[in-house]
């Protein structure tokens, strides 16, 4: 079939010539969009959904939850697929199955088709976030990727501005359904391009590679177990315990079967590392603080602040600004000042604007409240290119790729863990300040009190990760000066 026909590398460049790195960066930026978009589109809706369902806060933040469960436990899939069905297969089914999950949750008739469709589309967006690196690894040369990774950076981030506004938007002029509709033009586009410009290295590709069915399946079931242990903590505390007790023992005992495992999904020998073991600690309190707050500031934005969806959209476009005005730099900065120091700074800014937001309340103005959301992103800007360099600093060429492997896991899980426990932290904050979301006829002070709580305790939650980031500090040195070795 044409669609599907396969297309090698050396003949793409020999059509197109040197413009085909460029167009293969855009096919790759427009694709991360998609993907981006498919997550934080639906942050201003929850309040929205929280009605239309009849359904209580620590239920409707799975819409949240789902998708980046799914998105973590894919991305161990990714490395399998690229061998098996080489990159260009890999890409486009990727594309198809965000914009079939965007479509089906767009016409969900209810709150568990809903789900299942949300799924879908982390399970799909999750395959695809390795790929785009990978796409300008193969298409740039060496001393052009970091200029590359720039530009494919600054294009990533302009997806989490423009989400929250557009989906804002969408909500009050179209309804909740609209919003999952914004990834079907991106992911058209995307589409088209990988079918032109994308092409397989068939000497990278094995079909024989096999996957490890049962060790997907363990810490998928692992994974699940402790997150539903969590959202049931508030309203079924044994079975929570229950649940927890099995997710934890699941994820130990999947440790010790990949230990032994000849080709396994995760690679544990890179934990011999300390920079390996403290930047994947860094890297989930990371995706804790953001992702739990990225879930829980749109929700206080309208529901104790009063804003409209638009406006607690546009709230947040001067942080997303800011977080592209600093990447470059902070990457340049990174290969001069050791990454552990940039990393304890962005992190230590990072909990400090958490921190900060629970005394913003009614009397607060628009523009303070937004400075203190703007020093989170800018937070982010430092630490992120500093993170992803501290990991993989001092290793072997053969275990920068597990760690890397490692890390994201690590940020994903995090992520999906802090959407989670902050969904469960606010129910229960709202319940014991006499508040809801579901009946806002309740005195708005006691609602503000109750995100105000929930602000302060994700704070002391996520401030460990200074700690853990500037213990990298001296295995990175050693490693380093020791020509990969650190041990």
């Amino acid at each position: 079939m044409k669609f599907m026909r396969t297309r090698s590398v050396i003949e793409l460049r020999e059509r197109y010539g040197s413009r085909l790195k460029w167009v293969v960066l855009g096919t790759a930026m427009v694709g991360m969009m998609a993907a981006v978009l498919s997550s934080t589109v639906v942050f201003v809706a929850v309040p929205e959904l929280s009605h239309q369902f009849s359904v209580g806060q620590e239920r409707v933040q799975w819409v949240s939850s789902a998708f980046m469960i799914a998105l973590t436990l894919a991305m161990l899939l990714t490395p399998w697929l690229l061998i098996r069905y080489g990159l260009r297969i890999t890409f486009l089914a990727s594309i198809i199955g965000l914009m079939a999950g965007g479509i089906g949750c767009a016409f969900a008739p209810n709150f568990p088709a809903l789900i299942a469709m949300r799924v879908l589309e982390g399970a799909a967006s999750g395959v695809l976030q390795p790929i785009p690196g990978i796409v300008i690894m193969r298409a740039f040369p060496p001393d052009k990727q970091g200029r590359a990774m720039g530009i494919f950076g600054l294009g990533v981030v302009m997806a989490p501005a423009l989400g929250p506004v557009v989906g804002g938007i969408l909500i009050e002029q179209l309804g909740w359904r609209s919003i999952f509709l914004v990834v079907v033009p991106f992911c058209l586009l995307t589409i088209a391009l990988v079918q032109r410009y994308v092409g397989d290295d068939p000497s990278v590709t094995r079909g024989d590679k096999p996957l490890d069915w049962v060790g997907l399946t363990w810490i998928g079931a692992s994974t699940v177990a402790i997150l539903n242990g969590l959202t049931d903590l508030d309203n079924a505390p044994v079975l929570a315990w229950q649940q927890l007790g099995a997710g934890l023992l699941g994820a130990f005992t999947f440790v010790l079967y990949q230990l032994r495992k000849a080709e396994p999904l995760l690679q544990m020998r890179v934990f011999r590392h300390r920079q390996v073991t403290m930047g994947v600690l860094v890297a989930f309190l990371y995706g804790f603080g953001i992702f739990g707050v990225g879930y829980l500031l749109p929700v206080f934005l309208q529901m104790a602040l009063g804003y409209s969806p638009s406006q607690a959209g546009w709230m947040q476009v001067p942080g997303y600004i800011a977080l592209g005005l600093v990447m470059p730099v902070a990457g340049r900065l990174t290969d001069r000042i050791p990454p552990h120091r940039m990393i304890t700074l962005g992190s230590g800014l990072l909990v400090l604007s958490i921190a900060a937001m629970a005394s913003v309340g009614l009397a607060t103005s628009f523009v303070v409240a937004c400075a203190w959301i703007t020093l989170g992103r800018f937070a982010l800007g430092i630490m992120s290119p500093a993170l992803s360099v501290g990991a993989a600093r001092g290793l072997s060429r053969e275990e920068i790729p597990d760690a890397m492997s490692v890390n994201g896991f690590a940020r994903q899980l995090g992520g999906a863990i802090g959407v989670s426990i902050v969904g469960v932290v606010l129910e229960w904050r709202l319940s014991a300040n006499g508040a809801g979301l579901v009946d806002l006829s309740v005195d708005a002070v006691q609602r503000t009190r109750a995100f105000d709580q929930t602000f302060l305790i994700v704070a002391a939650l996520s401030a460990p990760v200074v700690l853990a980031g500037w213990y990298m500090r001296a295995r990175l040195a050693r490693g380093a000066a020791g020509g990969g070795r650190d041990d």
